[in-house]
C-alpha cells in the first residue's frame, strides 16, 4: 500500500564538508526517488495539503504527474499557481503548511511535497521549459515596487492577465530578500534565483533597478506622470531591530541583515570580490529565527566558532526544524534560555564579550508563547569578538511617508485589507511591508491576492 512506503530520504553534503563551503547542502531527488516518493500520496478527495498552501498549488495533481513520470505535466500544474517553484521547494516551511496538513503525517511521515516541487522545478529548468501563456495585452500599466517574492508573484499573475507590468527595485539586482537575505548554500543565486526571475521576465514583465521609490520617484509620480493605473507595494521589511542594550554601538556588533547582505548580495564569501566582512574568531548570534540560522551558518563557513543565543527553549525556536538540525550537524552551539544584557568592549572600542543572564519561562505572552523571565543573579559572560543581532526587521517607512493618504500602523507597516487594498485607491500592498518579516510563500500568497484584486478593480 502507498502509505506503507517509507519517506524517501534526501541526499545531502556531509556536515563536516559543507560547514566549510557555500555549495548547496541538499542535493534533492533524482527521477527514480521522486517517482517513488510521489507514489506515497493518497490522492485525497479533500486535499488538506492544498488548503494549507498559501498560493493554492494543486498538490495532488502535480504529485500524480510525478508518480507517472510526466514531469512536464507536473510543472505545468505548478506554474498555474506559483512563479517561483524552485525557490519555494527549497525555502518554504512545508512542515507547518502543506506537509504539516498531509494525512500521512498523522501517524507517520508526510509526503515530501517540498522536495517534489523542487525536483519538478529543477527538471523543468534543466530541460529549458518555460510556461509563458498569457492573455492578449490590454494596454493597462501596473507598477510593482520591490522585486522580492511578493512583487514577483503579483507581477507574474498580472502579466498573465495581459497587463503591462514594471517592477521597480531599489537594489542593483532583482530578487529582494531572495538575493540579499538567503545564503547560497540554501538558495543558489545563478542556478535557481536568476532563472526563476528570468521566467517572470519571459512573461513580459519589465525590471528597473536602482530606483528608490520615495526619492528617485514617488508613487504619485508613477501614477500621475508615468501613467500607471495601479501600484502594488512589495518593498519588504529590511529595517533591522536592535536590543538597545549597553555596548551595542561597539565595533563588531552588526545586524544580521547587513551581515547577510554583504555575504550574499555583495559576495563577501567569494575571493573574487573585494567586499569586506568581519567575523573574528568567535561569533555570537542573538535570535532564533531562520535569519539567525542563516547568519550563524554563514559565519561558521567564514571560519568562526559560532554560538546562537536565544531567550526561550529549543521548543520555541521560530526557525524551521530543518535549519536547526543542519546548524547542529555543522557544529554550531546553542545557548538556550539566555538573554544578552550588555555587549562588552575593550579599550579600543571593539567587542570582547557578551554579558548574558539566564532565563526561565513564565506565563504565555500575546503570541501564546511562554514569556521568558530573567533569573536574578545568574549573569555570565560569553567570550566573543562579533555579535550579530537577529531580532527581526520592520518596513522602511520611506514609501509610506512619501505617499499622502497611505496609512501605517504603530509598527510602521502599511495598513491593507486581505486583498492588499490600502487607504489609497488603486494603491495596494502586501508581503512583509504589511505583515512585518514573514515567509517567502506567505509574501507570494499576498502578491497573488493583490493581483486578483487589482485585476477586478481595473476591469470595472
Amino acid at each position: 500500500m502507498r502509505n506503507k512506503i517509507d519517506r524517501v530520504p534526501v541526499r545531502e553534503q556531509d556536515p563536516a564538508v559543507r560547514a566549510r563551503n557555500f555549495e548547496e547542502v541538499c542535493y534533492g531527488y533524482n527521477q527514480e526517488e521522486a517517482m517513488l516518493e510521489a507514489s506515497r500520496c493518497l490522492n485525497c478527495k479533500k486535499p488538506s495539503c492544498m488548503e494549507a498552501c498559501p498560493v493554492s498549488i494543486k498538490i495532488p495533481d502535480f504529485v500524480s504527474f510525478v508518480e507517472k513520470g510526466d514531469f512536464e505535466g507536473a510543472a505545468k500544474v505548478i506554474s498555474e499557481d506559483s512563479s517561483l517553484p524552485a525557490i519555494c521547494g527549497r525555502v518554504c516551511p512545508q512542515e507547518s503548511q502543506c506537509e504539516g496538513s498531509c494525512i500521512l503525517g498523522k501517524k507517520g511521515q508526510p509526503v515530501a511535497i517540498g522536495k517534489l516541487e523542487r525536483f519538478v522545478a529543477d527538471w523543468t529548468r534543466e530541460k529549458g521549459i518555460r510556461f509563458t501563456d498569457k492573455k492578449p495585452a490590454n494596454g493597462i500599466k501596473v507598477a510593482v515596487i520591490g522585486s522580492g517574492p511578493s512583487g514577483l508573484a503579483c507581477a507574474s499573475d498580472l502579466a498573465k492577465l495581459g497587463y503591462s507590468v514594471t517592477i521597480f527595485e531599489v537594489l542593483h539586482k532583482a530578487g529582494g530578500v531572495l538575493e540579499y537575505g538567503i545564503p547560497e548554500f540554501r538558495l543558489p543565486k545563478e542556478k535557481v534565483v536568476k532563472p526563476e526571475i528570468d521566467n517572470v521576465r519571459a512573461l513580459g514583465v519589465k525590471f528597473e533597478t536602482n530606483v528608490v521609490v520615495g526619492r528617485t520617484v514617488t508613487v504619485d509620480y508613477l501614477m500621475e506622470k508615468e501613467g500607471f493605473k495601479a501600484v502594488y507595494i512589495a518593498s519588504g521589511a529590511g529595517l533591522p531591530k536592535f536590543m538597545n542594550i549597553p555596548g551595542e554601538n561597539l565595533n563588531g556588533v552588526v545586524s544580521a541583515n547587513e551581515f547577510l547582505t554583504r555575504n550574499n548580495l555583495m559576495k563577501a564569501y567569494d575571493s573574487d570580490y573585494d567586499t569586506p566582512i568581519y567575523v573574528g574568531k568567535k561569533v555570537a548570534v542573538v535570535g532564533g529565527g531562520n535569519v539567525a540560522m542563516d547568519a550563524a551558518r554563514t559565519a561558521l563557513r567564514l571560519g568562526a566558532e559560532v554560538t546562537i543565543v536565544y531567550r526561550r527553549t529549543e521548543k520555541e525556536l521560530p526557525a524551521r526544524l530543518e535549519e536547526v538540525h543542519h546548524a547542529k550537524e555543522e557544529g554550531i552551539t546553542f545557548r538556550m534560555l539566555t538573554n544578552p544584557v550588555e555587549v562588552l568592549g575593550d579599550e579600543k572600542g571593539w567587542v570582547k564579550g557578551l554579558k548574558c543572564i539566564k532565563m526561565e519561562l513564565g506565563e504565555p505572552d500575546e503570541s501564546g508563547r511562554r514569556s521568558p523571565v530573567a533569573i536574578p543573579g545568574s549573569e555570565f559572560d560569553i567570550d566573543t569578538d562579533v555579535v550579530i543581532m537577529s531580532l527581526g526587521t520592520s518596513p522602511n517607512p520611506l514609501i509610506a511617508n512619501t505617499t499622502p493618504g497611505l496609512e501605517q500602523n504603530r509598527k510602521g507597516c502599511i495598513v491593507a485589507d486581505a486583498d492588499g487594498a490600502t487607504t489609497r485607491e488603486f494603491v495596494y500592498a502586501g508581503g512583509d511591508a504589511v505583515t512585518g518579516a514573514a515567509t517567502v510563500i506567505l509574501a507570494m500568497g499576498a502578491g497573488r491576492k493583490a493581483a486578483a484584486a487589482i485585476d477586478a478593480k481595473l476591469r470595472r
